[in-house]
């Protein structure tokens, strides 16, 4: 008979946020448990506390939080009572974590197998011959191919699904009772994600282990929790099984986040056969060359004779898994890499063929939309520069320019006083905003978005996606719209581009793509969307 005790019992806890913050308790009275074998998935929007929870449950709080009162029971040690000396037993041997980005968590000039080893060093287990067969052992147990090969690389020789399947190993080395997951499959594309999530299924049915999965993805929830818990601003708002919460929700703020997440039934089709041509790209190649942990050389056709064209008002979807070439391709159609062969025509203007001298004035036709507005937003300038910043440059009078910038704020549903502000005074949401406002400020006829909304949370994303479509009719863009999220592409595009290894597989418009793909591959992707066949599109058709 299986232990009925809890292997985490959170009990009230609060932890208090420093003197500004907008509000006085980063958690408030939470209370939690998760027994032996069970997935708790804590959700809830940015800045809920459930980030804040699973840092709590592994001692990796910030200095400047404070545990006010409750406590956290790891079967019967008492969590919040240990010092780190106490932490550093702990954190490996009873709890593991995996992180949303793996690349900052892994050392980048350590190789796999040494990061892995460290973990039974750093609590004095087994020899050095047996860490390396047992570094290998874990590598195949998270099925990742060629173990020995994967154990000599460095992160940066792995793509991102290889990562995480290494974090997934390094978390699980000494078989804890608890693992926490925080986001973890956030940036994968479809496929890797459904892989890395039948994996961590596998192994908690397989060994045991209790699971907290962070996430703000209800498709994710779906799919792997057996129960759920909803955190909105700190506080626990509901709880219970998965089905319970998914197919009846009983507070308001869980009923708005499951009727935010997009539905994979796609709008009515917009009529655009009259509309003329904005974009053009035609037998568009690009190849790269270097050298991976093979060690030999090698060539990766990222575009293979990539066509397709895109009208006034239109949006067109690529899709496609990690390294299918999508990026690739927005980024040469934007001439920020220089394509190997193609042309590429914006209206009427041979785009491809000018010169980097040339094609200066004829930038603002074209403007891009990064996924992370943070890395793309220069955090010592001002949010009314970085939008006035590009007209400027073409020569707009620069007290016309802020006037248009506070106008294009407004537009975008921030206040005009926010252009004395700095990009890290503001949410995700807020900066993904200000990313859009500074394209539209260049007036262009095609935006280019690369998975602008990728990193949101569920309410957030479906509030830039209704604005991307708004600014769309009222200034009849034509957007190429660049995701690995199939939901959102089914209520954003009205046309879809499937690109497998640099080829685009398959295209048609939306509502045909997802009722009857012709292509495996598009089915293969269709079939890989969490909680497609469980009970989210249920929940969405009421």
């Amino acid at each position: 008979m299986s232990d009925p005790s809890p292997v985490l019992s959170i009990e009230n806890l609060s932890i208090g946020l420093p003197a500004l913050a907008d509000r006085q308790h980063a958690i408030k009275n939470l209370s939690l448990d998760i027994r032996a074998g069970e997935t708790l998935c804590v959700v809830g929007e940015s800045g809920s506390g459930k980030s804040m929870t699973a840092m709590a449950a592994i001692g990796l709080l910030p200095p400047s939080v404070t545990v006010l009162a409750g406590s956290i029971k790891l079967g019967g040690l008492d969590l919040l009572s240990l010092d780190e000396e106490g932490w550093c037993d702990v954190r490996g041997r009873d709890v593991g974590m995996v992180f949303q980005e793996p690349m900052t968590s892994l050392n980048p000039v350590m190789r796999v197998a040494d990061q892995i080893a460290e973990t039974f060093q750093a609590h004095r287990l087994l020899s050095q011959a047996d860490r390396h067969r047992r570094t290998i052992e874990l590598l195949t147990e998270v099925n990742l191919p060629n173990p020995e090969l994967i154990a000599r690389a460095y992160p940066h020789e792995l793509s991102g699904g290889q990562r995480q399947r290494v974090m997934i190993a390094m978390a699980l080395a000494l078989e804890p009772k608890l693992l926490i997951a925080d986001e973890p499959t956030t940036a994968l594309d479809v496929t890797t994600q459904a892989q890395v999530l039948k994996l961590i299924d596998n192994l908690r049915r397989k060994k045991g282990t209790a699971v907290l999965f962070i996430t703000h993805d209800f498709g994710v929830v779906a799919e792997i929790a057996d129960r759920v818990a909803v955190l909105q601003h700190g506080e626990l708002v509901e709880q219970g099984t998965v089905d319970e919460v998914l197919k009846n929700p009983q507070h308001p703020y869980t009923k708005r986040l499951l009727a935010a997440v997009p539905s994979l039934t796609p709008p009515p089709a917009k009529e655009l056969q009259r509309e003329p041509i904005t974009l053009k790209v035609d037998a568009l190649t690009k190849t790269y060359g270097g050298r991976g942990f093979f060690r030999r050389s090698r060539e990766v056709q990222a575009a293979d004779a990539v066509s397709f064209d895109i009208r006034r008002g239109e949006t067109l979807g690529l899709v496609g898994e990690s390294g299918s070439g999508k990026s690739t391709v927005g980024r040469c159609v934007l001439r920020l890499i220089e394509p190997d062969g193609g042309k590429i025509e914006i209206g009427d203007l041979m785009f491809s063929s000018l010169s980097q001298a040339d094609m200066r004035p004829h930038r603002r036709k074209i403007q891009m939309v990064f996924q992370d507005p943070f890395a793309s937003l220069n955090p010592r300038r001002k949010v009314g520069y970085i939008i006035a910043e590009g007209p400027i440059t073409q020569g707009v009078d620069p007290e016309q320019a802020f006037k248009e910038a506070h106008a294009l704020l407004e537009r975008v549903g921030l206040p005009a006083q926010a252009a004395e502000r700095y990009p890290h005074e503001f949410s995700g949401g807020q900066r993904q905003r200000i990313g859009i406002a500074r394209a539209l400020a260049m007036k262009p006829d095609v935006l280019v978005a690369d998975e602008a909304v990728s990193a949101l949370d569920v309410s957030v994303q479906a509030e830039i996606l209704k604005l991307i479509r708004e600014l769309q009719k009222e200034f009849g863009l034509s957007i190429l719209f660049i995701t690995h999220d199939l939901r959102v592409a089914a209520q954003i595009c009205d046309r879809v581009a499937v690109m497998q290894k640099g080829r685009i597989v398959e295209m048609a418009e939306t509502a045909q793509l997802f009722a009857d793909p012709r292509d495996a591959y598009t089915r293969q992707l269709l079939a890989a969307v969490p909680g497609k066949t469980r009970i989210l599109e249920g929940v969405q058709d009421r």
